[in-house]
């Protein structure tokens, strides 16, 4: 049974044009018949509700208890500052949030990094859209403890499609969890879009292929 938060999700997703159903092939080849894209969210009231989502999945899970927020160039730059508005303005929760550029800027004050500045001991968290292989984490976590000895433990994403990693017998986001220590935490996983579509008759053949998907690919 699906809540009713996580169904809300999934419908505004769809809505958005960010959750399909189809044919698709994955960045590992794989033939999915669902797909999630965040960079088809484009609109004002979309970055705004989807804000609110990520900070109420914040709230519920850590509290307060972090000092800084960082997104991942590209799609993590949208997400952090929404979710940082939404913090302080749903919950009255202000902290500072930063993203990187992709090359380091050469000219003026330079660096990679652009709002807050981490030091040693700091807590960060980072907002995502979605875990695959766990290519960006292995990737931001240099970025991030080149500027001092700071303290990851937590990272919050869209969707968990709790899909096998580079490890058998592991999903992507258990090797996140053993490689480096941080918890991942999601608004809503692949078991939840199958729940929710089993509600839905007019996607009884997509339920079909998610379950054979599922059974490939999944560990749940």
């Amino acid at each position: 049974m699906i809540t009713p938060a996580k169904k809300e999700f999934i419908e505004f997703m769809m809505q958005a044009d960010v959750l399909r159903f189809g044919e698709f092939t994955t960045k590992s080849g794989r033939l999915s018949p669902y797909f999630v894209n965040t960079g088809n969210y484009k609109t004002g009231a979309q970055i705004a509700g989807l804000g609110r989502f990520y900070a109420n999945l914040v709230k519920e899970t850590i509290g307060e208890e972090f000092d800084a927020m960082f997104g991942p160039a590209y799609k993590g730059i949208p997400l952090v500052t929404t979710t940082a508005s939404a913090l302080y303005t749903e919950y009255g929760i202000d902290k500072p949030y930063f993203f990187n550029r992709k090359e380091a800027k050469d000219h003026g004050e330079g660096g990679s990094l652009i709002g807050y500045k981490p030091t040693d001991g700091d807590r960060i968290i980072i907002i995502e859209d979605v875990i695959t292989a766990g290519t960006a984490i292995r990737e931001t976590l240099p970025i991030l403890k080149a500027q001092g000895d700071v303290d990851v433990r937590h990272m919050f994403i869209s969707v968990n499609r709790s899909e096998v990693g580079q490890t058998p017998g592991k999903t992507a986001i258990m090797e996140v969890s053993e490689d480096f220590g941080i918890q991942v935490h999601s608004i809503i996983s692949v078991t939840d879009i199958y729940e929710y579509l089993k509600e839905q008759p007019e996607y009884a053949k997509v339920l079909t292929l998610m379950e054979d998907y599922m059974e490939k690919y999944c560990i749940l």
